[in-house]
């Protein structure tokens, strides 16, 4: 294979100031108080790309400050007027896709086809909150005193702290961002140390389409500056509201920070999808969506299949057909190199917990029947594993219990829909669920058996930005994109007017 430079490819932008290496508060680039750096590396060859501000707590409070004072404003402005600068701001991303997905790839390694969609999905949020902003609609209540009229008014809560993880550091930014401007709340964002470079691009496109300075804010740090930086967007008192995605155990802590000042909290934390074939199913396509479903951003995405359950009738079949499609359609190598369609892990950490699960999972009686290891023959030296299908995995391994967030998939046998159902949901998590069937009574009763937020029935796709996402238990709390994306970032008023 073709050994990928990392430099030689980011030179390859055509808009080089997009990839901008300092912070954004207050409308400036800014550098950290202390002048710290941290690395920014490409996990496909592990070459450092560029740096950003290894921020603290007192250069947050700074951004914190100027979204208190553009807030002063910016919630006086009309709907009409936040869409149109939110639609700019759609325009100006779509007209720099290209640059914006190779910028992605390089520091998150997805395969540049992956980035080019992720770009898009993400644009489609700040068009759908450009229509949304237009739409903060109130009430009139009917009331029961004579001479009364009772008014409900929707007002935006204040300042939103914005903290993101590095699998989708494009979609995930402008997912919460467009809602929270779309409603007239000011953002300050804390990116993923990992993937800045993609959401300081976005700043960059906002700056261009005119969103004022302090309406959106950004603080890079490293992983060692992530506690008091979260800290500090968590407790401080001109922050009233805090979105944040990642892990249900971080989630929590956050949560528990956050609760110190009763601020409002989205959190859209882990899943640990089942993903049900039953005995009438489609199963050539049920293999299909499972293939896509699972090894999307080679496994890191938190709705993706995390545990297969094939009825014990088609199990072998449905093995078969799954492992030729893997060993056809996927090649492992760099996010740039022709032909790739799945990279490498992000992280090292990540790529050393694939290998223990597997480990374990073998050592409890699975069986590897593809994959299962780091793949030779890859140009590099980064983070990849082997697209990996187990069978015979016991449902008390780490890889059935937790998210695995990779590109492994357990296939287990099941008997009956009731057995299936209750093993689904044996997990404390519960943000999306699959299934293939084609009973149209079993779509329906499996569909609101499973304890999660989102189902897909006979596909293995289920977001956009017109469908809420989110999930229940400790998958999280609230919904993102959809009609009901605004309401978290919305306080309710009640007016009760006298007439008489």
């Amino acid at each position: 294979a073709i050994r990928i430079s990392s430099l030689d490819e980011l030179s390859k932008i055509k808009d080089q100031s997009l990839i901008c290496r300092q912070a954004y508060i207050n409308g400036e680039w800014v550098e950290a108080a202390s002048q710290q750096q941290v690395d920014i590396v490409d996990p496909a060859t592990l070459e450092t790309i560029g740096s950003a501000p290894d921020m603290d707590a007192s250069d947050v409070k700074l951004a914190i400050s100027a979204a208190t004072r553009a807030f002063a404003s910016w919630k006086h402005t009309t709907g009409r007027e936040r869409s149109q600068l939110l639609r700019k701001w759609h325009e100006l991303i779509l007209a720099n896709k290209d640059d914006l997905a190779r910028l992605m790839t390089l520091e998150n390694g997805k395969p540049l086809a992956e980035a080019q969609g992720e770009v898009m999905y993400g644009a489609s949020y700040i068009e759908w909150f450009s229509e949304e902003a237009k739409r903060g609609y109130g009430d009139i209540v009917p009331s029961p005193i004579p001479g009364s009229r009772t008014l409900v008014m929707k007002q935006p809560v204040g300042v939103v702290a914005i903290i993101t993880p590095y699998n989708f550091p494009n979609a995930m930014i402008t997912r919460k961002v467009g809602a929270a401007l779309a409603a007239g709340c000011t953002v300050v964002i804390r990116p993923a140390h990992e993937t800045p470079l993609s959401a300081l691009a976005l700043c960059e496109l906002a700056a261009r389409a005119g969103i004022p300075p302090g309406v959106i804010n950004m603080v890079t740090c490293s992983a060692k500056n992530t506690p008091a930086v979260g800290l500090e967007l968590t407790t401080n008192p001109e922050v009233r509201k805090v979105s944040f995605t990642g892990s249900t155990a971080v989630g929590k802590f956050l949560m528990g920070q956050a609760s110190t000042t009763m601020k409002r909290v989205s959190m859209e934390l882990g899943g640990n999808a089942p993903f049900i074939v039953f005995e009438d199913a489609d199963i050539q396509k049920a293999a299909a969506h499972l293939l896509q479903c699972k090894f999307r951003n080679a496994g890191q995405t938190c709705v993706c299949a995390n545990r297969i359950y094939v009825h014990d009738a088609v199990y072998d079949e449905f093995v078969g057909a799954f492992t030729t499609l893997v060993k056809e359609k996927l090649k492992v190598g760099h996010g740039l190199s022709e032909g790739t369609t799945i990279g490498p892990m992000i992280t090292k950490r990540g790529l050393d917990k694939v290998e223990e699960q597997v480990q374990l999972a073998v050592a409890a009686g699975a069986t590897v029947v593809l994959g299962g290891k780091r793949p030779e023959g890859v140009a590099g030296k980064g983070y990849f594993f082997e697209p990996t299908v187990l069978v015979n995995v016991s449902d008390d391994v780490p890889m059935t219990c937790e998210e695995t967030f990779g590109p492994l998939c357990p296939i287990y046998r099941f008997t009956s829909e009731d057995e299936v159902i209750r093993r689904a949901n044996a997990v404390s998590v519960g943000l999306a669920g699959y299934f293939f069937s084609r009973d149209v009574a079993r779509v329906f009763r499996v569909a609101e058996a499973l304890e999660v937020g989102m189902v897909g029935a006979n596909t293995g796709s289920i977001g956009f930005d017109a469908a809420p996402f989110g999930g229940i238990k400790e998958s999280g709390v609230g919904r993102e994109g959809s009609r009901y994306g605004m309401n978290d970032y919305l306080n309710i008023k009640l007016i009760n007017l006298s007439v008489e």
